[in-house]
């Protein structure tokens, strides 16, 4: 019965928006940068920063890794707590080359679980970053969760209130079929709807999923 509803509820935000196209990057670091950068900021300011470091001709590894932090906080001011940030950046930069001679091709035959723990073991990494970093980067099959996606099935009564990430994340990987294509597309249908309809105050008329039975008056993190 989850599945049959889940798979409806993307079904319906597929055929309202159509594929999303996520994560936008040119390459692998790329969208790990956008990964930790986007924390607590809207995408907008994130791809400000990053042509910054574009046009620094810092955005590979082995730049940023070189580059004082105080020089790349400055280059990602934009994306918002840039001092935080450039710390964050340099814990994954350090870690990447203390464990993998900075290289990122070693984490293509990394199993899933055991990358997205490594990942969690770098400070300023938290789970939604990880996951991010291990679906859109790698491909690797994790479903990425963040408020959106619980605002969305708390209020359609999917789920309880009280849910943490790790049950919301089980909920969905237990319930859909293991494709990191459904994974990466239904996250970015749950953003989009989240951000155009099921807002702190919903906006339920027009919304894909507004014939599906739900209550906004649920209480939500």
């Amino acid at each position: 019965m989850m599945q049959e509803t889940l798979t409806e509820i993307y079904e319906l935000l597929f055929n309202r928006f159509g594929p999303q196209n996520w994560w936008p990057g040119e390459t692998q670091f790329e969208i790990i940068v956008g990964a930790i950068l986007t924390q607590n900021t809207n995408w907008s300011n994130v791809e400000k920063a990053i042509t910054n470091l574009k046009n620094a001709d810092i955005l590979s590894a082995k730049a940023m890794h070189n580059i004082e932090t105080a020089k790349l906080a400055e280059l990602i001011r934009p994306a918002g707590y840039y001092n935080i940030k450039a710390g964050r950046l340099k814990n994954f930069l350090n870690w990447l080359f203390e464990e993998y001679d900075g290289s990122l091709a070693e984490f293509e035959n990394i199993e899933t679980e055991r990358l997205r723990r490594e990942l969690l073991s770098v400070k300023g990494i938290g789970r939604e970053t990880a996951d991010s970093i291990v679906l859109y980067a790698f491909g690797k099959e994790t479903f990425v969760v963040d408020s959106y996606t619980a605002r969305i099935v708390i209020r359609h009564e999917l789920i309880e209130p009280e849910t943490d990430y790790e049950q919301l994340r089980y909920f969905f990987q237990s319930n859909l079929p293991q494709s990191e294509e459904l994974f990466n597309e239904y996250h970015a249908l749950l953003v989009r709807t989240g951000k155009e309809f099921c807002r702190p105050k919903a906006r339920c008329a027009g919304c894909p999923l507004e014939r599906l039975p739900h209550n906004i008056e649920i209480e939500h993190y």
